[in-house]
């Protein structure tokens, strides 16, 4: 540790702060929406110098700033977690952080030693930030390309690629909508967008063969707004994969009702309920006819 060449105590807590290599160069500018890239280390002060954290490889409120790190390394967004209620009331709701050692150091706080290297710094302008790091600006910007981005991976075939598109632009829209008052014009055509976005997430997956989730879905959107023709239109042929004939029906009749425009993909569809259920009873007067 010769290379010490300045320690400092902050704050009554008794932070100690040591410069080991100073930076070269000129001193980076620092503006709003700056990326700073840094590795860093976390280890417990005993003898062996344990490492908790070490950002290559993957006391107090540590643990709790641990998580959000470990989110941001595995690409997730780093307040996700702590959406419907703070860190602090998550974790006593749970009594877990979801890391064993991260548990055991809320448990019994111990001296911390963090090794902090800058790598680099980069202007908003250098990189492409993630969509929890952008604005409500940024975020309803990014939204008609994420939308485009996923419409050319669905028409490629590629599915799975295609979700994670138009789910990022939900989030976005989602994000932005929670500070607008609920059932006004602009969170309508948040809710608008939202709604066409999802529509085509579950249009994925129907590809993926994903029934029951697209049930879901499009039932959460007929709850809220029973006039979506294609949220019928998808709940009935998710219906119809997984041999629902009263409820394909139904819903099909109700497309029919809001958008008669819809009449020849409708008629498509029942043509192969039909068909498929002509088989199914074809195969049950089968299976009978043996067993008597």
């Amino acid at each position: 540790m010769s290379n010490m060449q300045h320690t400092m105590l902050t704050g009554s807590e008794g932070i100690k702060k040591t410069i080991l290599h100073g930076g070269t160069g000129d001193l980076p500018k620092f503006i709003t929406g700056t990326k700073v890239t840094f590795h860093f280390r976390t280890q417990l002060c005993d003898d062996e110098r344990t490492v908790i954290d070490d950002s290559k490889k993957h006391t107090g409120v540590y643990p709790l700033v641990s998580k959000s790190m470990r989110r941001i390394a595995e690409g997730k967004d780093p307040v996700e977690w702590q959406v419907h209620t703070c860190g602090m009331a998550n974790m006593f709701a749970y009594h877990s952080l979801g890391y064993d050692d991260l548990d055991e150091l809320m448990k019994e706080p111990k001296p911390l030693y963090f090794v902090l290297e800058l790598l680099r710094v980069q202007q908003p302008s250098e990189y492409n930030r993630e969509s929890w790091a952008l604005s409500d600006e940024e975020r309803l910007k990014v939204v008609p390309v994420l939308h485009g981005q996923g419409n050319k991976l669905y028409k490629q075939g590629h599915y799975q690629e295609a979700t994670q598109k138009y789910k990022e632009a939900i989030i976005c829209i989602k994000n932005v909508q929670t500070k607008e008052k609920a059932w006004d014009v602009p969170w309508l055509k948040l809710e608008k967008m939202a709604n066409t976005l999802t529509l085509n997430y579950c249009q994925c997956l129907l590809r993926m063969e994903e029934y029951y989730e697209v049930i879901e879905h499009t039932t959460d959107i007929i709850n809220q707004h029973p006039g979506v023709a294609k949220a019928f239109y998808l709940r009935g042929k998710a219906h119809k994969e997984v041999w629902n004939e009263a409820e394909a029906r139904q819903d099909f009749t109700r497309v029919l009702d809001l958008d008669p425009g819809m009449k020849k993909a409708v008629k498509k569809e029942l043509a192969v309920l039909n068909m498929r259920m002509e088989e199914k009873n074809q195969e049950d007067r089968n299976k009978y006819k043996g067993m008597f």
